[in-house]
């Protein structure tokens, strides 16, 4: 039965307050989850700064950053993800089902009395904290109103952008020839491009009221100038291997599209089965890996391709830098420069496109004793001087109101 708008909204409102048990007895298909699914908050730090990160945790960074955090001191902090079912499941304080998290009135009103308690909050990827618990119709993303009502309580709130929340379609294309956003097709694109001005305004206000934004990787800077840095968290130690690279007649070549388009897949696939074919590498795509397994993946290669189009770096360019591995991807002169200001040495990224990645990956191959040194001793030695928690703990602690220096 079709109700009117108005009805259907006022219905839907009644059943969001409604106690679960009552709902799950008379219509189990609205409550489509058990109550052992509603997770238990582990209890506030008793720090002086207790600092609240969440909803997203993309590739594990959420809970990365609040470790970080707890390197200053005086800092205490509590990381929450908001998983879809298919989620990667990496590490986290505190594990919401994506179904608890949008359907449960009672889970959100809980959660906002929790995280009320502290005094810091990093909301990420311009997502709401308590699902839909402040969503409108004029207002679906409840995040704005969120941030209001915390800051009126007290409460200090930063904002974290992970890319695909901020990142200008038109800005980028002006950033990389080969950006995603060129093939008009696509349709995450065409959505981001009606998205990321509106977030892009929100955090304007935001920023101008008081409100800092953080950005994951440094070619987010374009999108946020006014924006912080807040470098991507990797253990050194997880990822080290005694197997230096390139060490084998024909080499192990990795790529992992998490997301084709973002990462270039379809752009040097070409060039990767072409020199397959010929016996020169062996090419592994890998997919569906659970990211506990993602390690071995990389212990096992020589060379890892990356990124190829958004012109950056993430998480994967350091776990495999980390394992000391040869790292190819297309990173732009702006992320470089940002780098190398930051960390004082240069990123150890051997730069290709899909144009020029086959005669890169034949200099690898005809210089090997060579490139396998320096990866060897680069790629590690970067990754503790910019992606090991410390850098980052600098970069919140302004926001936290501590000490710059991390203990380490």
């Amino acid at each position: 039965m079709n109700l009117p708008p108005a009805v259907s909204r006022v219905a839907a409102a009644v059943v969001r307050r409604a106690p679960d048990g009552l709902v799950r007895a008379v219509a189990p298909s609205l409550r489509p989850w058990a109550p052992g699914d509603v997770p238990v908050n582990p209890p506030v730090p008793g720090a002086p700064v207790r600092l609240y990160v969440g909803p997203a945790n993309y590739a594990g960074q959420g809970t990365a950053w609040a470790r970080a955090a707890e390197l200053l001191p005086g800092v205490g902090a509590v990381a929450m993800t908001a998983e879809p079912p298919a989620g990667f499941s990496f590490p986290t304080d505190v594990r919401v089902p994506q179904a608890v998290y949008t359907g449960s009135h009672r889970w959100q009103s809980a959660q906002r009395r929790y995280v009320g308690r502290f005094s810091h909050v990093l909301v990420e990827a311009c997502r709401p904290l308590f699902g839909t618990l402040d969503a409108t119709a004029h207002e679906p993303n409840g995040v704005w109103r969120e941030i209001t009502d915390l800051r009126a309580s007290g409460v200090v709130v930063g904002n974290v952008a992970h890319g695909s929340d901020v990142r200008d379609p038109a800005r980028h294309l002006e950033a990389t020839a080969w950006s995603p956003f060129r093939d008009t097709a696509w349709e995450t694109g065409r959505l981001l491009a009606i998205s990321a001005p509106e977030h892009n305004r929100r955090l304007d206000e935001l920023e101008a009221s008081g409100v800092p934004t953080f950005v994951s990787t440094p070619d987010l800077l374009r999108d946020r100038p006014a924006a912080t840095w807040l470098p991507l968290v990797v253990d050194p130690d997880r990822w080290a291997t005694d197997a230096p690279p390139l060490a084998r007649p024909v080499p192990v070549v990795v790529h992992a599209p998490t997301n084709g388009p973002v990462k270039g897949t379809a752009a040097i696939e070409p060039v990767l089965e072409r020199l397959a074919a010929r016996g020169t590498i062996d090419y592994r795509r890998v997919t569906g890996v659970p990211a506990a397994r993602m390690r071995d993946v990389y212990r096992d290669a020589d060379v890892v391709l990356d990124q190829f189009a958004l012109g950056s770096y993430g998480v994967a360019t350091c776990e495999a830098m980390a394992a000391g591995r040869v790292v190819v991807a297309h990173v732009t002169d702006q992320v470089r420069t940002a780098v190398a200001e930051r960390a004082g040495r240069e990123l150890p990224v051997l730069e290709a496109t899909p144009d020029t990645l086959e005669d890169v990956l034949t200099h690898v191959l005809d210089e090997r004793a060579t490139v396998a040194e320096r990866a060897w001793a680069e790629g590690p030695a970067f990754v503790r001087a910019l992606h090991d928690g410390r850098a980052s703990a600098e970069a919140l602690a302004g926001f936290c109101g501590v000490a710059a220096a991390a203990d380490a």
